[in-house]
């Protein structure tokens, strides 16, 4: 039968739980901000999430073993050096950025992606999940209550990772970048050390000097290291072909504004993406696949009201109200992406302006549409969740009689035999009776592709196109086979797997044009 002891638990009381808790708040917070570390250069992925989350899992098992082994060697002090190290750790992942995603470059959006999330956030994360095991043993005088006293430190570790990741995601991250929060995480898990290590000293009822000795020793070494931390933040590094015009991290990437003066273009980037492209000087658009929509009101005289998802930096919508009078809806889930359409390109909504996740937004739209334009569809990730015969039928719902949905999508031609292209014009053809598809640019493999789908028949041939247009138009068709693709539901959507190649590629053009350097944050 055990006996009851008469030493008092190391961090008995409110301590205690205090510290499994700030500690498991501190794995979540690092585990969602590594994503916004990663996503401006390897893009918003599925990969980047399952290579984030693996890193979390497999830091977090290592851990939980050696924190057990640790806790049962003599003496069961260290608890305030665990922290302390995990404070140090975590202070230095915005320095150790840059050169760790440089040096995973080469290794290629999925490899880059899981070796970098390792070199970067494992040691933190390895150190945070020896806290568990080894406040179990501390907290324990006797073999009596064991389980109780182990599901409440989990529980309680478990409740620190919620409010953690609800703090990060409804307060801190609208407010604070990413690096200064993660600056922020490393000296609070510091000064957590500290009173870890009194309570420790003060629980054996003698103050362990050594170990407040080796954490104000983490706290000098925290204060030389936080100005190399901020200045390795202090902005995007500027190249003589470009000049970084604004730029702001939101909920959802980092977004720029980048202008190249000798060649008179102003881009809009979110993250590794580029999504909005004009002239300086007058505002003109430069993306050549919103011209082949820009003609479908003189195709399709009717069209009086028009939504577009996926604003971007607004031009189409601009575009249709200048030459057509056409009033435009306009759907963008993101608030800086709005922010900078109207500050540096000019936009004005004509029509509802409604910033939100347009899955969640369209249904608060009651139209009907004469034409509804899909431009989400042409960066590094897919929002698969906007391509799938649920929300297509959806949006045919939201279409006039004789309205159209066009739908950009970027992806490699493969003579017609892509299976990502063969799996958009068999889901459309699911939910509409006649689809076309047109190319951007004639004969180049890798393609903005415009997909026009309807319940009727798209007459381009007798439309109020000019000869000069209407060639031109003709000379885009392209043929599309769908015996290799697959319908997109939303129970089973492998777009992001079929697309993996087209990340690549357009990462690939990204670093060509902007730089590696541009691509991080």
């Amino acid at each position: 039968m055990a006996t009851q002891s008469n030493v008092r638990p190391p961090l008995a009381g409110l301590g205690f739980y205090a510290t499994v808790f700030c500690t498991g708040a501190a794995v979540m917070i690092i585990e969602l901000l590594g994503t916004r570390l990663i996503a401006p250069f390897y893009g918003a992925s599925l990969y980047v999430w399952s290579a984030q989350i693996s890193v979390t899992m497999i830091a977090l098992a290592c851990g939980y073993y050696l924190g057990g082994w640790w806790a049962d060697r003599p003496g069961r002090a260290g608890l305030a050096l665990i922290v302390a190290i995990a404070g140090i750790l975590t202070l230095l992942i915005p320095w150790l950025a840059r050169p760790v995603l440089l040096a995973t470059d080469d290794l290629g959006l999925r490899g880059g992606a899981f070796v970098s999330a390792l070199a970067l956030f494992f040691p933190s994360l390895f150190f945070l999940g020896m806290v568990g095991p080894f406040a179990i043993k501390l907290g324990t005088e006797t073999l009596e209550g064991l389980g109780t006293r182990a599901g409440s430190i989990y529980a309680v570790s478990t409740l620190g990772s919620v409010i953690g990741t609800l703090v990060l995601g409804f307060y801190l991250f609208p407010r604070v970048g990413s690096r200064s929060i993660l600056l922020g995480l490393g000296w609070a898990l510091l000064l957590l050390a500290m009173l870890v290590a009194f309570m420790e000293g003060r629980a054996r009822g003698r103050l362990r000097m050594s170990h407040a000795y080796v954490c104000l020793v983490c706290l000098c070494l925290a204060a030389v290291f936080t100005p190399m931390v901020v200045d390795a933040g202090s902005g995007s590094e500027q190249n003589s072909r470009f000049h970084v015009q604004a730029e702001q991290e939101s909920l959802y990437g980092w977004v720029r504004v980048v202008d190249f003066a000798d060649q008179d273009i102003r881009t809009l980037m979110s993250d590794a993406s580029t999504i909005g492209a004009a002239t300086i000087k007058s505002g003109q658009n430069l993306l050549s696949y919103q011209a082949i929509v820009d003609m479908l009101p003189a195709i399709q005289p009717r069209i009086r009201k028009a939504l577009l998802v996926g604003q971007g930096a607004g031009h189409m919508a601009m575009t249709l109200r200048s030459h057509y009078g056409i009033e435009t809806d306009t759907l963008e889930i993101d608030p800086a992406v709005a922010e900078a359409a109207t500050r540096y390109f000019g936009f004005s909504p004509t029509g509802k302006a409604v910033v939100g996740d347009a899955r969640y937004e369209m249904r608060r739209l009651s139209g009907p549409y004469d034409l509804i334009i899909m431009d989400c569809f042409t960066g590094g990730s897919e929002p698969s969740h906007l391509l799938t015969v649920e929300t297509l039928e959806h949006l045919r719902g939201m279409l006039s009689k004789d309205g159209i949905l066009a739908l950009n999508f970027v992806a490699f031609a493969d003579q017609g035999h892509n299976p990502a292209l063969a799996s958009v014009a068999k889901t459309l053809a699911q939910v509409f009776g006649h689809q076309t598809v047109f190319v951007s640019e004639p004969g180049d493999d890798f393609n903005d592709f415009i997909f026009l789908a309807s319940e009727r028949p798209v007459d381009v041939s007798g439309s109020g196109l000019s000869t000069e247009q209407l060639a031109w138009l003709r000379q885009r068709a392209f043929q599309v086979d769908q015996g290799p693709g697959t319908v997109l539901t939303d129970d089973f959507n492998p777009l992001e797997h079929l697309q993996a190649r087209k990340s690549e590629r357009y990462r690939e053009t990204m670093v060509e044009w902007y730089g590696r350097d541009m691509l991080i944050r």
